[in-house]
Formats: C-alpha cells, sequence, structure tokens
C-alpha cells in the first residue's frame, strides 16, 4: 500500500497549495491549464483505448456499463451526494461536487492507476503508483485552484479504489490475466476520453454512468478467457 498511501498523501498536499493559492490565481491561467489536461488526457485515453485486446468485449462492456449506469442514475445521485456532504461542510465552494468528480475520474481511471495497484498487489513494485503520485500532485494544485475543496476530498476515494485494487490482487495472487489488465486499462482509457471531453468543454458526457463497465469487462474478459 506504499503506493496508494503517497499517492494519497500527494493528492491532499496538491490540494491544499491550491485551495490556498485559490483567488489568487487567474482565471485565465486555470483555463489554459484545464485545456492543456484535458488534451493530454484525451490523448492518453486514445492511447489506452488502441491497447485493448478483445474490442468486441470493451464495446459491450461499456454498453452495459452505460446501461446500468443510467438504471441506477449513477451521474444524478453521484451529484446528489456531492451537494448532500457539501451542505455539511463549511465554504465548500460551488464546485465541490464537480471538482469531486473530476478529480476521482482523473485521479482513478487512467491506465497508471489499475495496473500501478496491480504491480504493488502482487508485490512487484510501487513505482508506477510513485510516479502518478508526482503528476496528481500538481494536477491537484490546478484543480483544488479552482474546485477547491472537493478535490481534497477525493483523496479519500483514490485511497478508498486505488487501495481496495491493490488489497483485492493481494489476496486473489499472481493469477490475474494480462487480458483482463489489458481490457480494463482499455475502458478506464475509453473513460477518460469522455471526461476530456467535459474539461476541453465541449459537451456534458455524465462519464460516471460508464463506471460499471470496468466491472463488467472484468467479467466479461474472465468469461472469454474459459471459453473461448
Amino acid at each position: 500500500m506504499t503506493g496508494t498511501i503517497v499517492n494519497t498523501a500527494a493528492v491532499v498536499a496538491g490540494s491544499l497549495i491550491g485551495m490556498t493559492l485559490g483567488g489568487g490565481m487567474k482565471a485565465a491561467y486555470r483555463e489554459v491549464y484545464f485545456r492543456a489536461v484535458g488534451l493530454f488526457t484525451l490523448l492518453l485515453g486514445a492511447k489506452m483505448a488502441l491497447d485493448m485486446s478483445s474490442p468486441l468485449v470493451i464495446v459491450i462492456s461499456l454498453v452495459g456499463g452505460g446501461f446500468v449506469g443510467v438504471k441506477f442514475q449513477l451521474d444524478r445521485r453521484t451529484a446528489q451526494l456531492g451537494d448532500s456532504v457539501k451542505k455539511k461542510l463549511p465554504r465548500a465552494g460551488e464546485h465541490f461536487t464537480e471538482g469531486l468528480t473530476t478529480a476521482f475520474l482523473l485521479f482513478c481511471a487512467g491506465s497508471m492507476t489499475i495496473v500501478g495497484a496491480i504491480e504493488e498487489g502482487l508485490g512487484r513494485t510501487s513505482d508506477l503508483l510513485l510516479t502518478k503520485s508526482v503528476m496528481d500532485f500538481f494536477s491537484a494544485i490546478m484543480l483544488a485552484s479552482g474546485m477547491g475543496l472537493g478535490v481534497l476530498c477525493s483523496a479519500g476515494l483514490v485511497l478508498v479504489f486505488q487501495g481496495g485494487i491493490t488489497l483485492l490482487v493481494g489476496l486473489v495472487g499472481s493469477g490475474v490475466p494480462e487480458v483482463i489488465i489489458s481490457n480494463v486499462s482499455a475502458v478506464g482509457g475509453i473513460i477518460l476520453m469522455g471526461l476530456a471531453v467535459e474539461l476541453l468543454g465541449i459537451k456534458k458526457m455524465e462519464v460516471v454512468n460508464l463506471l460499471p463497465a470496468i466491472i463488467i469487462v472484468s467479467l466479461l474478459s474472465w468469461l472469454e478467457m474459459l471459453f473461448f
């Protein structure tokens, strides 16, 4: 869990710095940052998606995950949860929910999260998560300067999500097939592309509704490996 703990601390530290800078940072600088991060996220997501092992499994997982997300209204419920937390926190700010969901997706939907957490769970190395920690530190500064407390609260989600993968893999052992890792990373990449569209201000994508696809693609990849 070393990598995840350091990553969580990096997000906390970056968020606190960003919140301190807050109003002192010109809106033009924040806008340029989000455009740059949006373009990078789009490129990273596309690269991850192109490394997929089973395109049909990816499509079915995304559609199925989207249906599940819409059925249970994950995007709306996440927004409601964020709004309810915002009401209980002093000086949460109007962008609390947006900051919480944007930061979580940016910090947790990438291949570095998935592969890094798996490597650490297998007891190999924490290097990938430590590298990610540096990137997340600077991203948290810029995100928190514009979106405030929600970015700081996302650190708890990073700890639970990323640490959960590490602990789960540690329990399962070394039997995580490469095809599952590849397909999960591909789905994560496509979700990141949706987030990039939002960061670039093109369209609201409601990417939270696609998150069940990560679970579905894991199951379908495992079934495909068993029967085909």
